[in-house]
């Protein structure tokens, strides 16, 4: 696997505008419609991806915990499915349904998205305020496949709880590590 970096994009960008679909309800979903009262967490995933599979559980349950608090979150994979057929919709959605995630998967079939967020990994995460501002990009957590670390999500949460208590994020934050995006 090849471990690639998050290119931590400059904190206050604008969120890029998106209009995806939904690789299980077949929805079109736009920036727009994602954002909560406080903000939006992108996160750019994938089925394939080992550093993903360590985190989909822990994924899911982020998703849970913060469902109704005031934070859109929404998943986005932009891997080219031709080659990696593991990223296609439709084992996305299976992914979606088999670990639970209670928000929505997005497949990014022309890539310009990912682009556009200047994502580079899988995982990769992008927490905006309610500005649309870039607020965090950085790790879930300290845990790694294989590191023998306890998977937490602390680094994210910690961004997610500071924003909904109207806290400052430390502006140093670790980069995500992860398998590169696989593009055309």
């Amino acid at each position: 696997m090849a471990r690639t970096e998050s290119t931590m994009l400059a904190l206050g960008t604008p969120a890029p505008d998106f209009s995806l679909p939904d690789v299980v309800s077949g929805k079109t979903v736009d920036l727009q419609s994602t954002v909560g009262a406080k903000g939006l967490l992108v996160m750019f995933i994938c089925r394939h991806c080992p550093f993903v599979k360590h985190l989909e559980k822990a994924l899911a349950q982020l998703g849970r915990d913060y469902d109704g608090k005031g934070i859109g979150i929404v998943a986005v994979s932009s891997n080219d499915a031709v080659n990696h057929p593991d990223d296609a919709p439709e084992s996305l959605a299976e992914q979606a349904r088999e670990v639970g995630f209670a928000f929505p998967y997005l497949y990014d079939e022309t890539q310009e998205t990912a682009r556009a967020y200047d994502a580079v990994c899988t995982p990769d995460f992008f927490l905006f305020n309610s500005d649309r501002k870039l607020i965090y990009r950085g790790q879930f957590d300290e845990s790694r496949p294989g590191n023998g670390v306890p998977v937490t999500g602390r680094d994210l949460r910690d961004a997610m709880d500071a924003l909904l208590t109207d806290k400052p994020i430390h502006s140093a934050q670790k980069p995500s590590l992860g398998c590169n995006i696989k593009w055309k």
